[in-house]
């Protein structure tokens, strides 16, 4: 087992790395900005230490800050948890090169299913259904740009190799709008990605996002944790999540869950990792595969009992899946709800002091927060304070519970998007399962 881990995040994901490691018996480094001094995973690693001022390029990104960091401490791995670095192959590669273990797959693994072309091509190869479309980058031959658009069909979608987070992509629906379409797409991702490649595919009207969570341990086994909903979305940000997903044609879902654990044995995958999916018409189209633990990772552990961060830890320590795929069992299900500190109305940031917090409890509930009373939330950040997840046996008593939990969660002194959940789990059609990955921003009249 690995003896000291460098936790190189904040927040609540730095404080769910920080448990899954005490209870493993391993010690934990907690790295944080100047502005992160009060952290709650700050106050209870074994050591920590300060890597740079409040903004994020001088400290949680600030790749020889980190690596420094596990040098002077004696670490033995680097957990990135989300966001920040957890997807950089360089940061990845440099870990690896300094002489620690970097807890997620291997560098190349990472470049790979960073760039969508390149990742669209590999599950293709292995069997994963991907969108229609390019089937790879678009050149710069127009008649040839404008005959793949017509043996797809409109509408199609542009999107940047290297995008994410709903950027570097444009609709188009018509061919007199598609040349100049590719044109802006590709300044756009050049701007903000370093790299101008674009591809087509499919504009697909009314998809659902669906998820398949993975395990693999680098050794040849790889298993499947079922699936997740993630549709309902603000501006491709996801707001509220579910597992299982609802009304998934079986067959179908049968056949993509087993293409992804073959797709991990395929690529030589190694640590967690989630499959994204469009769903429609009973079909899974393949968007993109995030190579690190997701936001949303709760819930899947709450309907299939597996610690998805303990099995990253014991992967990058050597050793093999604890549990095999017909141990793994779907029970029950479970809702998350993102708690922002932010306006529910206008979703403007709600920085400031935290005057009084109290979390819901109670059978099938769990808070996942770094968040105490008196806490004073920065505004240099992701405005995420916290994931709120119900279990229950069946998809309407979890959802009851989570309406009786949004009502007992108390956060005071800043603003938060609580009453948008209370909102959206009262919501008829959410009610029923199934909205598509439109229907938040059109109830919120965007």
């Amino acid at each position: 087992m690995l003896d000291k881990v460098l936790i190189a995040n904040r927040g609540e994901i730095a404080l769910r790395i920080l448990r899954a490691c005490k209870e493993l018996g391993i010690r934990t480094v907690a790295v944080h900005s100047k502005a992160d001094r009060e952290l709650m995973h700050v106050r209870l690693a074994d050591e920590a230490v300060c890597i740079g001022p409040a903004a994020s390029a001088q400290s949680y990104l600030n790749i020889p800050a980190l690596i420094s960091a596990a040098e002077v401490t004696d670490s033995s791995a680097i957990h990135p948890g989300y966001g920040f670095l957890s997807e950089n192959a360089d940061f990845a590669e440099q870990v690896e090169r300094s002489g620690f273990t970097f807890i997620g797959p291997r560098a190349e693994t990472i470049r790979l299913m960073g760039d969508k072309v390149s990742a669209i091509a590999a599950m293709k190869k292995a069997g994963v259904p991907t969108v229609p479309g390019s089937n790879g980058p678009l050149g710069d031959d127009e008649g040839e740009i404008l005959a793949t658009a017509r043996r797809i069909g409109y509408p199609v979608i542009i999107k940047a190799a290297a995008g994410g987070g709903g950027r570097g992509m444009r609709v188009v629906h018509t061919e007199g709008h598609l040349l100049s379409a590719v044109t802006v797409t590709r300044t756009e991702a050049h701007s903000a990605f370093g790299d101008g490649t674009v591809y087509m595919e499919k504009f697909l009207e009314k998809p659902r996002h669906v998820e398949v969570q993975v395990l693999a341990d680098g050794q040849g086994n790889a298993i499947h944790l079922y699936d997740r909903d993630c549709s309902l979305q603000r501006r491709h940000q996801k707001v509220l999540e579910e597992a299982p997903a609802p009304g998934l044609d079986p067959d179908a879902r049968a056949q993509v869950l087993k293409a992804c654990t073959d797709a991990c044995i395929e690529i030589g995958y190694r640590g967690a990792g989630t499959f994204e999916f469009l769903y429609e018409d009973g079909q899974f189209f393949f968007i993109e595969m995030n190579t690190r633990v997701q936001v949303e990772h709760p819930v899947t552990e709450m309907v299939t009992g597996v610690d998805i961060v303990r099995e990253q830890l014991r992967i990058a320590s050597g050793l093999p899946l604890s549990i095999t795929q017909d141990e793994v069992e779907l029970n029950g299900h479970a809702f998350e709800c993102r708690i922002n500190a932010e306006d529910a109305r206008t979703f403007m940031p709600s920085p400031g002091k935290v005057t009084l917090y109290h979390p819901p409890g109670g059978l099938g509930v769990r808070m996942d927060s770094h968040v105490y009373t008196g806490y004073s939330v920065p505004p240099h950040y992701d405005s995420l304070i916290g994931k709120l997840i119900t279990w229950g046996a069946d998809r309407e008593t979890a959802l009851t519970r989570m309406r009786n939990a949004l009502d007992e969660l108390l956060v005071e002194g800043i603003k938060t998007n609580t009453d948008l959940h209370k909102d959206l789990v009262r919501d008829g059609y959410f009610q029923q399962g199934g909205v598509n990955i439109h229907y938040l921003e059109k109830k919120l009249g965007l």
